[in-house]
Order: structure tokens, then C-alpha cells, then sequence
């Protein structure tokens, strides 16, 4: 087998898309399965290491989703690698410029075509004021996806929202994610590192890590904080990880309602690893998830998690088990849960201990062998006529 990977965000950004697709490929060289991936260049702030395994083009934020770039590929570039690469099977991973690209090639040469879908694009417009796309993107999104053989989607709670839009349940597949819990682990000195960041009196943190976005519905976690410190627990602290365009409407948030949340900026590991484990709560409201890696990445650490009862975070958190699933978009329900939690030591506790217990059984190796099987099925496949030829 040897796979071409199109995709528009990828290592060394820092995202859940970019991260998991980072870690497929590296699973597929320690396999010695060849692979060549078409990416684009990442923000300016970063410099990624030239690869041979990496083809790099110019690109542009995308404006619903910056972490996701639109690359501007030489046609010519990508055909000449593709012929020396001689693909068997082609992976496409986003659907803008460079996944346009890999089903081209894909239909042409009749090789077999796969797809990942990682973001509920439709449900971000509103959030934007756009929500008379919807159609329009629904429409497009099918027509992407329909000469795939598999299509892989994080959840199952995604593959029956897929389901339900009408799409083949038999080229539907769910590719979960998993957790690294060497690196992710609740080993923490707290007071040293409250003390380093001025927050040594602070007797509860609740925290959120996450992009910084309308999407994401940090304004709820501030305004659920809120209600529960002015009526629970004045000496709680909010911890904000995360950077994005709403960063400093957040701020101003915090402000006007009282709440002298902590903002940490982008945090990268090892601190966001001591961040989560420290935490007494980790506090994620975002309505919009395929999958929610932090969810897991919390629970890894040993944070007790506080959820919207909504998209992928369902399939990890099991509400009254290992989490609490609050009414989306809903701050009195979000403080209701951050109240039991505080008064119920008990339960953060078993909570935290099912959670650890939940991580440790998302193991990679078993996540990408059960991928590797699927992908491999495709690229041996004989019968290809589910891709429509194309010519030119």
C-alpha cells in the first residue's frame, strides 16, 4: 500500500486535526507503509522542518477555521510528485483546495479514494452570521464525498448525524481518537505551579483549554463560572488555555461580569499537561464537536470534566459515570454542575478515577491498526467503480 495524504492543516499546527494527522502518518512510516503528504505551509509564526515525506505549498487562513489553511498548489507540482509516488490509495482530509486535488488525481487514475471528516463546518456559520450558507455548503460536502469508498468520522454520534443527512451508513466508518497517557497523566505539583502563576491561595480551579472562538462557546464557561463563584464559591478561579479571535471579547467578558479569569495564552505541553491535572474541574460548554480531544486529554489527568450534552463529547463523556452533560448554551446549567461537583467531593473523585480508567483504554497502536486494515481493504480493492472516471 502506498497512501497520499491530502490535507489542509497539518503538523506543526496545533489543532486536533493537525495532531491526529501527524500521528497517522508517523504510525504509517513505523509500519514502513510509504506515504506522501500534501499540506500547506502553516502560519508564518512556524518554520516546519523540510521533509521528504511532506510536499509544502502557499497558503491563506480560512476564515471560518484559521487552523485549516487554503493552499495555492502548482497543479503541475502535484501531478509530477503524484506520478513518482504512484499512489495506491489516496486519503482526503479537508475538503478545500488540496482535498479538490486528491479527488481529481484519484478519478482520473481510477485509484482508490478515502475520506476523514473531522468539523461540522454547517454548524459553525451561525456563529458568523452566515447561516444562509448552509445549503449551499451541504451541497458541496456531499458532492466531496461521494465517489469515497469509506468516509472516516470521529464518533458515533457524527456518524449518525451523517446518517441522518441521508449518507451511506456502509461507507461510513468511525476512526475514534485516542490519548497519549505518557504524556498526558495527573502527576502535578499544584502549589508550585499555582504559586508560579500568583494563584497560590486559589482553593478550586476550573479550567478550559480550547480555541478561542464563537464556535467553541467560551462565553458560556466565563458566564456559568461567573453565577457559580458569586453564588458557590467566591475563591474559585477560571483558567482560560487557548488563543483566537475571541480572545479579547472574552476578556472584556470577564470584566464586566466580575470574574478575574486567568488567561494563559496558547499553552503548549508540558505545561497544558500540569494545567489539566492541577485542575478541580476542567470545563468544556463548545456545542460543536466531532470528537473533543481535550475531553479526553482532561481525563487522562485525572480532571473531573463538565460537558455540553451534545456532538462528540457524548461518546467519551457518560453523563452521571465519568462527566456531567450540561444543556448546550445553557450557563445556569454549566454553574449547577460546577456546584455539585464542589460540594460533592465523592463523586469528583469517582469521577476522576472512571475517567483515568477510560483513558487508559484509548490506546493509538489499536486505533490506527483497525484504520490500517480499512484503508488497506481499499487499496486492494479490485472493483473501483464507485469512482467516476474522469479525463484531462
Amino acid at each position: 500500500m502506498r497512501l497520499a495524504l491530502f490535507t489542509d492543516t497539518f503538523a506543526p499546527e496545533i489543532n486536533g486535526v493537525a495532531r491526529t494527522l501527524e500521528r497517522w502518518t508517523n504510525y504509517l512510516q513505523a509500519r514502513d507503509v510509504p506515504c506522501l503528504v500534501f499540506a500547506p505551509d502553516p502560519a508564518s509564526s512556524k518554520s516546519p522542518e523540510a521533509s521528504p515525506f511532506v510536499e509544502r505549498f502557499a497558503s491563506m487562513p480560512f476564515f471560518l477555521y484559521p487552523e485549516c489553511r487554503l493552499a495555492l498548489p502548482n497543479p503541475i507540482h502535484v501531478r509530477r510528485a503524484l506520478d513518482a509516488f504512484r499512489p495506491t490509495v489516496i486519503h482526503v482530509a479537508t475538503p478545500f483546495n488540496l482535498g479538490l486535488f486528491g479527488i481529481h488525481y484519484a478519478k482520473k487514475h481510477r485509484i482508490p479514494l478515502v475520506a476523514s471528516y473531522h468539523t461540522h463546518f454547517d454548524r459553525y456559520l451561525a456563529f458568523y452570521n452566515i447561516q444562509w450558507m448552509v445549503k449551499m455548503l451541504w451541497r458541496y460536502i456531499n458532492w466531496f464525498h461521494q465517489d469515497c469508498r469509506y468516509i472516516f468520522v470521529p464518533s458515533k454520534s457524527t456518524l449518525h448525524d451523517l446518517k441522518e443527512r441521508g449518507w451511506d451508513e456502509k461507507r461510513l466508518a468511525v476512526w475514534t481518537r485516542g490519548v497519549d497517557t505518557k504524556s498526558y497523566h495527573p502527576n502535578v505539583d499544584k502549589a508550585q505551579l499555582l504559586a508560579s502563576h500568583g494563584l497560590k491561595n486559589s482553593p478550586y480551579i476550573v479550567f478550559y483549554a480550547g480555541r478561542l472562538a464563537p464556535e467553541k462557546n467560551a462565553d458560556v464557561a466565563i458566564s456559568a463560572f461567573a453565577k457559580f463563584r458569586r453564588d458557590v464559591c467566591k475563591d474559585a478561579v477560571l483558567v482560560i488555555a487557548g488563543d483566537g479571535p475571541s480572545s479579547e471579547q472574552l476578556k472584556q467578558q470577564a470584566l464586566q461580569e466580575g470574574v478575574d479569569a486567568h488567561f494563559l495564552g496558547f499553552t503548549a505541553m508540558p505545561e497544558l499537561q500540569q494545567w489539566y491535572a492541577a485542575a478541580d474541574v476542567f470545563l468544556f460548554p463548545s456545542s460543536t464537536e466531532t470528537f473533543g480531544n481535550v475531553v479526553l486529554e482532561a481525563m487522562a489527568c485525572g480532571a473531573p470534566v463538565v460537558c455540553a450534552d451534545t456532538g462528540g463529547v457524548t461518546d467519551t463523556v457518560r453523563h452521571e459515570w465519568n462527566g456531567l452533560r450540561c444543556e448546550p448554551g445553557s450557563a445556569d446549567s454549566f454553574a449547577a454542575a460546577l456546584e455539585r461537583l464542589y460540594r460533592d467531593e465523592s463523586l469528583r473523585n469517582r469521577m476522576r478515577a472512571r475517567g483515568l480508567a477510560h483513558s487508559m483504554r484509548q490506546s493509538w497502536d489499536a486505533i490506527f491498526d483497525e484504520l490500517l486494515a480499512r484503508v488497506a481493504e481499499v487499496s486492494l480493492a479490485d472493483d473501483r467503480s464507485t469512482i467516476r472516471h474522469i479525463r484531462g
